[in-house]
């Protein structure tokens, strides 16, 4: 069975998936070739998304070559989930930040070859709607142009499950309001020339929007969950990659635990530096103020908060983007050296 059929998503993810990992990577998925002894390289992929301030941070200034020593680092910035999936997939990459649902597509993809490895956000995704849009209210939305960063990504998959709630009947070939998915420096041109009345995005784009497209925050998605706690990004490795290099994610799962900490505990530095950062990949800073509203709509954790990715796969499926079979997450998580690394600096498991 190809890896479409697991993927079980609606066709116009399957072509995406499926069509640019084979022009990417011409052989069999995780053959035996691919990773058969130790590397001395990590390849990994994020966002220059506040989500992933400990990325950001981490790999830009440092941090994270240090504490992994001889072990080279490779980087690759992406726009959105799926497509950082697809390169894990196609193995060009071996370890990504990704959000809950891209996540969930890559262990049902390749039968529970990706693994996730820790949790590294929660909350910093808000529904951000032009002011003279007409929009007052849930009610409002019929024949309105709506966006997400990417189809079946992890916003996307909360914007049409906001809206299916709501009583609009959406999927991925179309229905009302429209949603079209595009890149988030896209959606900001696009509001900005109100073609485009809302989007559903990470931080700090949403604060962004709000900024520079006299727009406001319709919906943070915090109050749609218990104790306003949400993953939205995880840290997912190959197996073949985690296997045989045990030592080198653990290193990188002590860092990033670090980082995580300090972020926390250092509010004000984490924005300039991550602002230092953000410059290096994007080319211009970010407004201070932007990323301290940011700041204020999310947590950073290793913890997966397992129970909220779990109920992202449940809005999946419910939207047919998992196909017909309710999907079975058990043995998705793999957070023994998390825990390791957890009990070695005396905090609690997850």
């Amino acid at each position: 069975m190809n890896i479409g059929v697991k993927l079980g998503i609606a066709a116009a993810i399957v072509v995406f998936v499926i069509g640019s990992s084979v022009a990417l990577n011409d052989r069999p998925l995780f053959s035996s070739s691919d990773s058969s002894k130790a590397s001395d390289v990590l390849r990994i992929g994020y966002f220059p998304n506040f989500n992933h301030a400990q990325a950001v941070i981490g790999f830009g200034n440092g941090d994270y070559q240090t504490s992994l020593g001889n072990i080279r680092v490779e980087r690759q910035v992406f726009n959105a989930g799926p497509a950082a999936v697809e390169a894990l997939v196609a193995g060009q990459i071996d370890v990504a930040y990704v959000g809950p649902n891209p996540a969930i597509n890559g262990y049902l993809a390749t039968e529970g070859k990706v693994k996730v490895i820790s949790g590294v956000s929660s909350g910093g995704a808000v529904f951000v709607v032009r002011n003279d849009a007409g929009i007052d209210s849930a009610d409002d939305f019929k024949d309105k142009k709506l966006s997400s960063p990417q189809l079946g990504n992890t916003q996307d998959v909360a914007l049409r499950t906001y809206l299916h709630d709501n009583g609009y009947n959406v999927d991925v070939l179309g229905g009302n309001p429209t949603i079209l998915p595009a890149k988030t420096s896209d959606i900001l041109t696009l509001m900005i020339k109100k073609e485009m009345d809302g989007a559903w995005v990470p931080e700090p784009w949403g604060s962004r929007l709000v900024r520079e497209t006299d727009s406001r925050i319709f919906l943070d998605e915090r109050e749609l969950w218990q104790d306003g706690k949400f993953s939205t990004s995880l840290i997912i490795c190959r197996t073949d990659y985690l296997r045989d290099n045990p030592d080198t994610i653990k290193k990188l799962l002590a860092a990033h635990v670090e980082k995580t900490i300090w972020v926390n505990a250092n509010k004000e530095d984490a924005i300039k530096e991550f602002n230092m950062e953000i410059e290096k990949i994007i080319k211009s800073e970010l407004p201070a103020e932007d990323l301290r509203n940011a700041f204020g709509r999310m947590e950073f954790t290793y913890d997966p908060l397992k129970q909220t990715v779990n109920k992202a796969a449940e809005n999946a499926f419910d939207l047919g983007l998992l196909g017909d079979e309710k999907p079975n997450l058990e043995g998705m998580y793999d957070l023994r050296l998390l825990n390791e690394v957890l009990s070695e600096k005396g905090l609690a498991p997850v």
